[in-house]
C-alpha cells in the first residue's frame, strides 16, 4: 500500500503539494524544492506536461523522487495517449515502484506550446479509471490477460466550483463508480461554498481541496476570468490590493490567506493539496500558521 493510501485511510489531516516536471533535463531545481517539501507532505503531485506546455514525462520524475525517498503521485491525461499507451504508461509506472496515480482529461493542446499537436482524448477520465480498475485486477482494458498485476491507488479531480454542480456530482460518480480512491480539487477559497458541495456530493471518497496561494491581485483576476471554477472573493482580492506593491507584504498577507483557509478546512476536509506554482518556499510557513 502507499502511504498515501494508508494516511488518508487514518484521521491524519493528509497534505500533498505539486511539482512541474521541467522542459529539458536538469531536475536539480525541481528536486531541490521536492527535499523543502519532504518534511512537511505526505506525496508530491508531478505534472503530465501541465497547461499543454511540454516536459518531461513525470512517470520518469517519479522514479527519481522515490530514489529521495519521497512519495510521488504521478498525473496521467487522457490529452495525449490512446488506450494502448496510456496503459502501457500506467504498467511502466508501476513497475518502476510508483504506486499513485491521479487521472484528468488535460488541457487542449491549442492552449499550450504546441498548439498544432493532435489531441487524442481516446478516453474520458472515467474510462482512464477502469483501466487501471481492470489492471489492477489482472487484466488490460478488453479482458486479456496480464502477466502479474500492479497494486496502484488511483484518484481523479474533482471542480467543486463548477457552474454546473449537479453535472460536476454526477461527473464525480461516475469517477468513483470507475474505481476512483481518491479526489483532489480545483482551488477553493469559499470553505463555506465548499463544505456545501461536499454535503450535496456525499462523496464516499476522501477528497483533498485544493490550495493556491494569491501571489497578485493580476492572478486572482485572471483565474477568476480564465479558469473555469475558481472564484476568489472579491474580500481577499482587497485584501491583497491592500498590501501594495512590496514583494514581502504581499508574500506576507497571501501567506495568511492560504494559512485561514487550511484552518478552516480541518473540520470538513481530511486534507489539502497545495499547488504553490512557484512559491514553494512559502508552504513550511503557510502548514505551520494553519495549526489549529
Amino acid at each position: 500500500m502507499s502511504h498515501l493510501s494508508q494516511a488518508l485511510a487514518s484521521s491524519d489531516f493528509v497534505i500533498t503539494s505539486e511539482l512541474t516536471p521541467p522542459k529539458g533535463i536538469n531536475l536539480e531545481p525541481l528536486l531541490d524544492k521536492a527535499a523543502l517539501l519532504k518534511p512537511h507532505v505526505c506525496a508530491i503531485n508531478l505534472t503530465e506536461s501541465h497547461a499543454a506546455r511540454m516536459a518531461m514525462d513525470p512517470v520518469a520524475v517519479g522514479h527519481l523522487l522515490l530514489d529521495h525517498g519521497i512519495e510521488p503521485i504521478v498525473q496521467m491525461t487522457a490529452r495525449d495517449k490512446n488506450r494502448l499507451a496510456i496503459q502501457a504508461s500506467i504498467l511502466g509506472a508501476a513497475a518502476l515502484g510508483i504506486s499513485n496515480i491521479v487521472f484528468m482529461g488535460g488541457d487542449p493542446p491549442k492552449n499550450g506550446d504546441h498548439p498544432d499537436a493532435k489531441p487524442v482524448f481516446d478516453l474520458f477520465a472515467s474510462q482512464l479509471l477502469e483501466a487501471v480498475h481492470a489492471l489492477n485486477n489482472g487484466t488490460d482494458l478488453t479482458g486479456n490477460e496480464l502477466s502479474g498485476k500492479p497494486q496502484l491507488f488511483a484518484g481523479a479531480v474533482a471542480n467543486p466550483g463548477a457552474s454546473d454542480p449537479d453535472m460536476e456530482i454526477d461527473n464525480l460518480h461516475r469517477k468513483i463508480d470507475a474505481g476512483a480512491q481518491f479526489f483532489q480539487t480545483q482551488a477553493v477559497y469559499d470553505v463555506q461554498a465548499y463544505a456545501a458541495f461536499l454535503d450535496k456530493a456525499r462523496s464516499p471518497r476522501p477528497m483533498l481541496a485544493g490550495i493556491i496561494p494569491i501571489k497578485s491581485v493580476k492572478m486572482a483576476t485572471y483565474m477568476n476570468e480564465r479558469i473555469p471554477g475558481v472564484d476568489i472573493p472579491d474580500a481577499l482580492i482587497q485584501q491583497i490590493a491592500d498590501a501594495g506593491d512590496d514583494k514581502n507584504q504581499i508574500a506576507r498577507v497571501s501567506v495568511e490567506i492560504a494559512a485561514k483557509t487550511i484552518r478552516e478546512l480541518r473540520s470538513v476536509s481530511p486534507g489539502v493539496h497545495l499547488m504553490a506554482i512557484g512559491w514553494e518556499s512559502y508552504i513550511p510557513q503557510i502548514l505551520a500558521q494553519s495549526q489549529p
